[in-house]
């Protein structure tokens, strides 16, 4: 399989999942928790992708192009109920990075990611739930002046104005916070110990 071949292949799992969640979001059902269908999809294509990976490395913009290289980056955030394969490919994108080869806006959103799943700090907060009181905010981090400064070096804008975008676009899909909050974190955290982040 060549390379315009795998890019064409990354670039169909993504356009698989923004399906799929089009689909729960026209039927609302997009913010009720971590929906079968979407785990089932999720964990699919990450074992496709990581075949890949197995094969050419980090997909990378200049083997894959830029919107296959995005299109993975997508796939491998989403592959959360896969944590060896996000930390495997959260150390080769931190190569890339060091490399000048990756984004590292691309590798500030997987840490993190990362780091919540493991319930641990987040470093550039970018990754935002639910709080008790109903409203969006970023998952914990260590001090905000300190995340700032590490969101500009990489062209990020702050997590204040990040907080308002986040809340937004939550509004525009209708999103809703969960119905019972203690509930919905008590299966958040069996769901983490069922697949390994805890």
């Amino acid at each position: 399989m060549n390379h315009s071949e795998i890019a064409q292949k990354i670039i169909d799992l993504k356009n698989n999942d923004l399906e799929l969640r089009e689909s729960l979001k026209q039927n609302g059902l997009l913010g009720e928790g971590y929906n079968d269908e979407m785990a089932k999809l999720h964990d699919k294509n990450a074992i496709i992708l990581e075949k890949i990976i197995d094969m050419i490395g980090y997909p990378v913009a200049d083997k894959v192009g830029k919107e296959a290289n995005e299109a993975a980056w997508l796939v491998i955030q989403h592959s959360i109920g896969r944590p060896k394969f996000m930390r495997k490919c959260a150390r080769l994108l931190e190569n890339e990075v060091k490399n000048k080869n990756a984004d590292p806006q691309h590798f500030a959103y997987l840490s993190d990611r990362i780091a919540v799943l493991e319930g641990k700090p987040q470093l550039y907060g970018t990754q935002f739930d639910w709080d008790s009181s109903g409203l969006l905010n970023p998952d914990r981090f260590d001090d905000v002046s300190k995340v700032n400064e590490r969101r500009k070096s990489i062209g990020l804008n702050n997590v204040q104005d990040q907080t308002r975008v986040i809340r937004d676009q939550a509004k525009n899909e209708n999103q809703l916070p969960p119905a019972d909050y203690q509930k919905r974190q008590k299966e958040i955290y069996e769901w983490k110990k069922s697949v390994g982040w805890l």
